[in-house]
Formats: C-alpha cells, sequence, structure tokens
C-alpha cells in the first residue's frame, strides 16, 4: 500500500510540475501556436477553480479531473518540442522550489480585509441618521 502512495504521490508532483511547464510553454515565442493554446488551455483549467462537471457530483465529477486534465496535458505535451518542454520542466521545478512568501500572502488578505471594510462602511445604511 505504501509504494503505491507512494507512487501516486510522484505522479501529482509530475502532473503540478507539468502544469507550470505549460503555463510557461504558453507564454514562450518559441512554442508553436497551436501547443500554445492548447497548453494554455490545459494551465487554465488545471488552475482554475472552476470545472467543466461540479466535483459534488458524484463519480461524474472526478471523472473530469482524472481524464481530461491528464489527456489535455499529454496532448499539450505531445505538440511542444521535446527540448522546449524539457527547458520549461526545469524553469517549473525552480519555480515550485522557491519559497512562498507567507508575509506576501499576509499582505494581500490584509488588503482584501481592508477594501471589504471600506466598501462597508461606504454603502452600510447609516443606522444613527433617522434619530
Amino acid at each position: 500500500m505504501t509504494g503505491a502512495f507512494s507512487r501516486l504521490k510522484d505522479r501529482a508532483r509530475e502532473i503540478e510540475r507539468d502544469v507550470v511547464a505549460l503555463w510557461f510553454a504558453a507564454r514562450d515565442s518559441r512554442t508553436p501556436v497551436a501547443a500554445k493554446l492548447v497548453a494554455a488551455t490545459a494551465a487554465a483549467y488545471a488552475l482554475s477553480p472552476i470545472d467543466l462537471v461540479p466535483d459534488f457530483i458524484p463519480i461524474i465529477g472526478y471523472l473530469d479531473d482524472l481524464i481530461l486534465l491528464p489527456l489535455g496535458i499529454a496532448l499539450a505535451v505531445r505538440l511542444i518540442p521535446d527540448a522546449l518542454m524539457a527547458e520549461f520542466r526545469r524553469d517549473a521545478v525552480q519555480q515550485l522550489q522557491r519559497p512562498r512568501s507567507a508575509a506576501g500572502a499576509a499582505i494581500v488578505i490584509v488588503v482584501w480585509i481592508a477594501v471589504a471594510v471600506l466598501l462597508a462602511w461606504l454603502f452600510w445604511p447609516d443606522q444613527g441618521a433617522g434619530r
């Protein structure tokens, strides 16, 4: 059981690496146009919180993630020249190994809270005006 779980984790890391590599490929001028379109679509679908079939639908909801996403990634990888894909994969590994900034995330959260408070203050009806 441990071997199967280890293989599953390795495959998930490969998919994550390939999604980032496809994002790089979609933005690179050396990538053929058809490959750019497929790579951008596969990467956007993988990174999007919106699924073609919502996950809350039993069984079918996960099939798109288990079938469509790997097929899209495989098609994009086949359309990209091997040397370019190897370069994009190296870049993706470097990107994924960078430390993530907790301070950056905190700043974004504080900004969103400040915007929400400002909007609430601007648009909340004044409760004491009629007294």
